[in-house]
């Protein structure tokens, strides 16, 4: 037992304990000078889970910087010598940020430069943004902003910087970016914001993966950290128009006068809303569009300078750029501003900044709730007032009821009152606010008859007690001068409480995205309308958001709803509860039906068909016609999202693919033996080796003949869905043509909701193997490193790739949200989880981020083996060799829970499965 008053020896413990848990053989290899990714094992996620532990221990908040810095046990002791106590911050209010009001605001103004220069003029040493970090906060004036931005711009313009150019800004929060972002525009050019690096390692791989953005945009300059300056020559290379690559300090000490005055039609920045995928879409935004924006947003959030902002959003993206700090700079309010890598190191963080600044104000997505609702220890909230706090906005993503309620209930004990959650609506292409609910309102969720929304779209309050009512979030009315309605199909507007297409406009729309003309195409509408992409319906003119567009499912011309039928099936004995959908749909050659899918663990004959004949009534009585098909399928064949909502499209899709198995049936195999068959039997080594040769060199012909139609394929395909159709249709062929055998054991087991698929890797082989196999609609996780690379980094981004950063914890974290993400939105990911492979026959540590995901929003794992591919193409060569592959798909794991715990207890599970599939030795021990 560590000695309780000897910090080495209390660090190491905690050390040890997390290995053990993760890692056991290695526990006894934990020593001051052991390194903790390459020697102890412990990837990104682990290490953010030793501070969590090491900080709980100390009870000390260690610097976020922790998780970059501290390579061993030694460094982490160093850090905690230095860091300050958990709660001693968090517990002391500071000096109030506000001074006196502010005399009006730059309501005259019509660019973003006047509003700065407004500020500044009447009130330079007011605070504008109060910079919330480890080492203490730092105040950052008005006259401190124009002053750093002047100089920008001087610098800027002295390199022959002309109006209207595009600069990309690649910096993380803090002043440097404020004063870039202003230093663009008082330069008369147009800022184009995209997200920093982490580790100066990482450089090159990040400045290639925003080559599409920059490519696009035609950036001039690039403002970005020291480190980037090595690697300009090879993105100049990539991006035509780039002239240079500077830092801030490169900018400093020119006297250029700045003759430029900006306009109101100026673009005043390119806010790109899809750069990871091969076709980049920048919302083109004016400072009329801006201003517009920000004042439509403080008049109905009635923002005032004795208001006080909190905000960890990246700077990078609009909902933090834009609705935190370009409406705290037009109305004059301190911004209390921390990094992402804060909030997400340890979210309690941002409580205690509205606890600490008697913050008024905050914005967030849905699942920064939720992580405060579900994932805080309740010591970090022990202490806390947030009475002070008016206005919670939870946008950006979908708003869940559960949410919402689970929130509340959770902070109710630190004052936060009810009224000041609200959840909004916005969108790029409307700058970022499109509707606020009315203020002290809170939450409002509607309880909708769910027989007349799914026969009748329309949204009637359901009786007070009914049990199958919908829940619907308002998420506010439309913002001063700008418009929301509802259309149909064929664009025409519907009354209240009628489902449709939400269509808006305003001042603050953008005219299009910057240089894509297609994607543009698809957004405006006649008259100023743009298209959201979102159905919805209008209640006493709120707007609630009943899904994407892509999910509306239609039969026979009628519009059906299955929510009544779904439950009353659910109901039915043998039939597992919540896992059933209903959705119309029109296999090849078949007209359209009304299928019922139901997931049963019923195996009996008789009793399935009694089952069937139970279900067949249901929907007659439910929807007074009969169910066109019914299928009863196993346990995870209904797609579901994380919270238990049916995801109907990729049931539709599975269906018609012929992808969901009604019951266990017997893998098929191709091209089995084929290897041995061209080798023939009873020649000699010499002539076998001859052979193997010969079939190297006809493997390598057909990778050569099928590489280029692949790409090309790939590169136009019009979407993420298509391209990996061509992709696999490609790979099949090649794979038939070279004559690798193949066997397949499994395969139609696959669940059918979303889930992570995980695989052993041995060979560079795996990937061309799988994409063979498997269906078409897994997104891979691959390592960002590849991203960098000129063409396939292009064609991976084409085919919608998960990457994920392996050595940067904000990256790593940032893009294991994104998958969580993913996978509530019904995506599917094909993971390698031990990351890489070797020569070495043998089974890698596995890295832990897919299972603390899949935890977190309790996603089942399949596990499957590939054998074969090693001994075909092994690490070192790439001579290829002939062989078998075989493919053996087994257990499915489902969470046991969400927290770290039931993260590892999942990982050594799917361990010991993929050790029995892969039939290798474990080289984790």
């Amino acid at each position: 037992m560590a000695d309780a008053d000897d910090p080495a020896s209390r660090c190491l413990a905690v050390v040890r304990e997390l290995v053990a848990e993760l890692h056991p053989a290695k526990s006894g290899r934990v020593a001051f000078d052991a390194r903790l990714e390459h020697d102890l094992g412990l990837d990104s996620l682990a290490r953010v889970e030793l501070l969590l532990r090491l900080g709980s221990e100390f009870q000390v908040e260690l610097p976020d910087g922790a998780l970059l810095e501290a390579q061993t046990p030694h460094d982490l002791l160093r850090l905690l010598a230095a860091a300050r106590p958990q709660f001693a911050r968090a517990l002391e209010l500071a000096a109030p940020l506000t001074v006196a009001a502010t005399a009006g605001r730059p309501d005259a103004a019509t660019t973003l430069v006047e509003v700065l220069e407004w500020h500044a003029a009447r009130h330079p040493e007011r605070t504008h943004v109060l910079f919330y970090e480890d080492a203490g906060a730092q105040a950052y004036s008005y006259a401190d902003l124009l002053q750093q931005a002047r100089a920008v711009a001087s610098g800027l313009v002295a390199r022959g910087l002309a109006p209207q150019q595009t600069v990309a800004l690649m910096l993380p929060t803090g002043a440097e970016y404020l004063a870039s972002f202003f230093g663009v525009l008082l330069a008369g050019a147009v800022p184009v914001p995209i997200y920093p690096p982490v580790r100066a390692s990482q450089i090159e791989e990040h400045l290639r993966r925003h080559a599409r953005i920059l490519d696009n945009a035609g950036c001039a300059m690039l403002i970005t950290v020291r480190e980037a300056k090595a690697v300009a020559g090879l993105l100049r290379a990539q991006v035509a128009t780039l002239r240079e690559v500077l830092t801030v300090r490169d900018l400093e000490g020119s006297t250029v006068d700045i003759l430029y005055r900006g306009r109101p039609a100026d673009l005043a920045f390119l806010q790109y809303t899809s750069g990871s995928t091969g076709d980049p879409k920048g919302v083109m935004l004016t400072h009329a569009n801006l201003l517009a924006n920000i004042r439509a947003i403080v008049s109905a959030a009635a923002v005032s300078s004795s208001d006080v902002c909190i905000s960890w959003l990246p700077l990078y993206h609009d909902m933090g750029l834009i609705g935190a700090w370009l409406c705290s700079l037009y109305c004059g309010v301190p911004l209390v501003l921390m990094s992402p890598l804060a909030f997400l190191a340890r979210p309690a963080r941002w409580l205690q900044a509205m606890h600490q600044y008697r913050g008024t104000i905050t914005a967030a997505p849905n699942f920064a709730y939720e992580m405060i609702a579900s994932k805080l220890p309740d010591a970090d909230l022990a202490g806390l007032d947030l009475s002070s706090m008016r206005l919670a906005l939870n946008g950006a993503e979908p708003v869940q009821p559960a949410t919402l309620a689970r929130f509340l209930e959770r902070l109710a004990p630190c004052g936060f009152a009810p009224g000041a959650l609200a959840p909004v609506y916005g969108l790029a292409e409307c700058s970022v606010g499109l509707a606020l609910p009315p203020l002290g309102r809170g939450a409002q969720v509607e309880r909708i008859d769910r027989q007349r929304f799914a026969n009748e779209r329309l949204a009637v309050p359901a009786e007070p007690g009914a049990a199958d009512a919908l829940q619907m979030v308002g998420c506010g009315l439309a913002l001063p001068g700008h418009e929301i309605r509802i259309v149909n199909e064929a664009g025409r507007a519907l009354p209240p409480r009628h489902v449709g297409r939400v269509q808006f406009r305003g001042p603050s729309a953008t005219a299009g995205y910057f240089r894509n003309d297609a994607a543009t195409s698809a957004l405006l509408r006649e008259e100023g309308w743009l298209d959201s992409g979102d159905y919805g319906y209008l209640a006493e003119g709120e707007i609630y958001l009943t899904g994407r567009a892509k999910d509306l499912i239609i039969k026979g011309g009628r519009n059906l709803y299955p929510y009544d039928l779904e439950a009353a099936v659910g109901a039915i004995p043998g039939v597992r509860r919540g896992c059933v959908a209903v959705f119309a749909a029109a296999p090849r050659g078949v007209p359209e039906r009304l299928v019922v899918l139901a997931e049963t663990v019923e195996s009996d004959a008789a009793a399935r068909a009694r089952l069937s004949e139970a279900i067949a009534q249901c929907a007659l009585d439910v929807l007074g016609e009969p169910a066109d098909e019914i299928v009863l399928a196993p346990r995870g064949a209904v797609f579901k999202t994380s919270s238990g909502k049916i995801r109907r499209s990729e049931c539709r899709a599975a269906y018609e693919g012929g992808r969901i198995a009604v019951a266990p049936t017997p893998a098929w195999k191709r091209w089995l033996g084929l290897a041995r068959a061209l080798l023939g039997e009873g020649i000699t080594q010499a002539l076998q080796e001859a052979r193997a040769r010969a079939w190297g060199i006809w493997a390598w012909t057909v990778f050569l003949l099928f590489a280029l139609p692949a790409a090309l394929l790939v590169g136009y395909a019009p979407d993420a869905q298509t391209a990996r159709r061509r992709l696999r249709r490609v790979a099949r062929c090649a794979r038939c043509v070279s004559g690798i055998g193949l066997s397949v054991q499994g395969l139609s087991l696959l669940p059918g909701r979303a889930h992570l698929l995980v695989v052993n890797h041995a060979s560079y082989l795996d990937a061309v193997l799988l994409t063979a196999i498997l269906p078409p609609n897994y997104r891979v996780l691959a390592k960002r490193e590849l991203a960098g690379a000129r063409v396939l980094g292009r064609l991976l981004s084409k085919l919608d790739t998960l990457f994920v950063e392996r050595s940067d914890a904000e990256r790593g974290l940032a893009d294991l949200l994104r998958m969580e993400q993913g996978l509530q939105a019904g995506d599917s990911v094909l993971v390698f989880p031990e990351g890489t492979f070797s020569a070495e026959s043998g089974l890698r540590p596995l890295r832990m981020g897919a299972f603390a995901a899949a935890a977190r929003v309790q996603a089942p794992i399949a596990v499957a083996g590939l054998r074969g591919t090693r001994a075909m193409l092994r690490d070192g060569t790439w001579w290829p060799r002939p062989g078998q592959i075989e493919f053996e798909l087994g257990g499915t794991f489902v969470p046991t829970g969400e927290d770290w715990s039931a993260a590892v207890r999942l990982r050594d599970s799917v361990r010991a499965e993929l050790l029995r599939l892969a039939r290798e030795p474990d080289l984790g021990r």
